[in-house]
């Protein structure tokens, strides 16, 4: 009995243990194939980010600053090349199963798929992980951590002018 015992913990440990190392970091995952580019920015850049001289009578400047002060890290993969892509795809529904993300919404348009996912203790008022996977003519994945709401995030994409802007408004 305790053989078998033995061997179920063992298989168990051995299963999470291989989940784990399969949801790699974004980054550590993607940054040495020549045809993915990658963005990184830690909590010191938005620190930085958020002491930058901006017009405090412009809402949206305001609401931008806000949000940059509640992020820690933002992180983007993106590629055109379709075995990168395919290996993107190999990474989000790795990485959405080890770390218990839920499917918030599906946007499809112009040939392109964007799926949202938020972490599993998600609400209305505040989200610790966004990951966004689009797949069309360009594939990326973006991963946002911190403690923020889905309307100040669109803020900051946008102002940022990343890829996927437009897909939050």
């Amino acid at each position: 009995m305790k053989t078998i015992l033995k061997t179920i913990l063992f298989t168990v440990i051995c299963f999470t243990f291989s989940i784990t190392s399969n949801a790699q970091d974004l980054l550590e995952t993607f940054k040495n194939q020549a045809n993915v580019e990658t963005v990184a920015v830690n909590k010191k850049m938005f620190q930085m980010m958020s002491n930058v001289k901006m017009d405090q009578n412009d809402k949206e400047n305001q609401a931008y600053l806000n949000l940059i002060k509640k992020l820690d890290d933002l992180k983007l993969a993106s590629t055109k090349n379709s075995a990168s892509a395919a290996k993107m795809n190999t990474y989000v529904v790795t990485y959405v199963k080890a770390n218990t993300l839920k499917e918030l919404m599906q946007l499809s348009e112009n040939g392109s798929t964007t799926i949202f996912y938020v972490d599993s203790n998600a609400n209305k008022e505040n989200i610790k992980e966004l990951l966004m996977f689009v797949n069309g003519n360009e594939t990326v994945i973006l991963s946002l951590k911190g403690n923020f709401s889905l309307n100040e995030l669109s803020i900051v994409t946008t102002k940022m002018k990343l890829p996927v802007g437009n897909s939050l408004n």
